[in-house]
């Protein structure tokens, strides 16, 4: 099997992992625990893509948004608990453990670019594609810029010792379309994850994979980006 890259970079919540539930939940329990309104999942499919800070944020009621004590104070009631439950719902996506195998197989370097705190990234990768070895699995670190922010992208890239890699980003997100863009590398929409289509394609994604039968195609096969 020949390669088409030399690293693909992969978001994780709605692309690799249905991580909805279990980040709603904990949410919801930080909520509770605060004495505020819950949300649906639907609701939170709309929240979620730009570190988790601000999915707490969004989902107080809009005149405590701005009261950054008490954001503290349910973010850390948030971590508690998803740190703790982080994996009971979190499933990958069907076809993808057989598609990250297959990739590092062709010899592609694999990696993950994740807006989730660097330690769950860390956690649920491990949990779920404990023999693959990846490039890298980087989240979000204290002090570091959220993507779309390329930043991410320009460390895994570093990491590979390419001078110029073939590099290509798959993400359900235009943040992640975005950061792919601002990178200088092309990029791949999923459809399967939390975004609508429109949210990819009005973001400029270099190709939209409608399944991951296509992101193969895309990755492995005769399809280009």
């Amino acid at each position: 099997m020949e390669k088409k890259y030399d690293i693909v970079i992969f978001d994780l919540d709605g692309t690799l992992l249905d991580t909805i539930e279990d980040l709603g939940t904990a949410v919801n329990h930080a909520m509770e625990q605060g004495g505020w309104p819950l949300h649906t999942m639907e609701e939170y499919r709309r929240m979620v893509g730009h570190g988790i800070r601000n999915l707490v944020t969004q989902a107080l009621p809009q005149a405590l948004q701005g009261d950054e004590a008490l954001i503290d104070r349910a973010l850390a009631s948030f971590k508690e608990y998803y740190t703790g439950h982080i994996d009971v719902h979190t499933r990958p996506y069907e076809g993808i453990p057989g598609l990250i195998r297959d990739l590092d197989a062709a010899g592609t370097m694999v990696a993950v670019a994740s807006n989730k705190f660097q330690s769950g990234t860390e956690t649920l990768v491990k949990r779920f594609f404990p023999d693959v070895k990846f490039l890298a699995v980087l989240g979000n670190a204290e002090g570091a810029p959220l993507k779309p922010d390329a930043a991410i992208v320009r460390s895994i890239m570093a990491k590979s010792g390419i001078s110029s890699p073939r590099v290509v980003m798959a993400g359900d997100s235009g943040t992640d379309i975005r950061t792919a863009a601002n990178g200088g590398i092309p990029s791949i929409g999923v459809t399967w994850g939390f975004r609508p289509l429109s949210d990819l394609q009005d973001a400029g994604a270099s190709a939209i994979a409608g399944s991951v039968s296509q992101l193969r195609s895309l990755l492995l096969g005769q399809e280009t980006v």
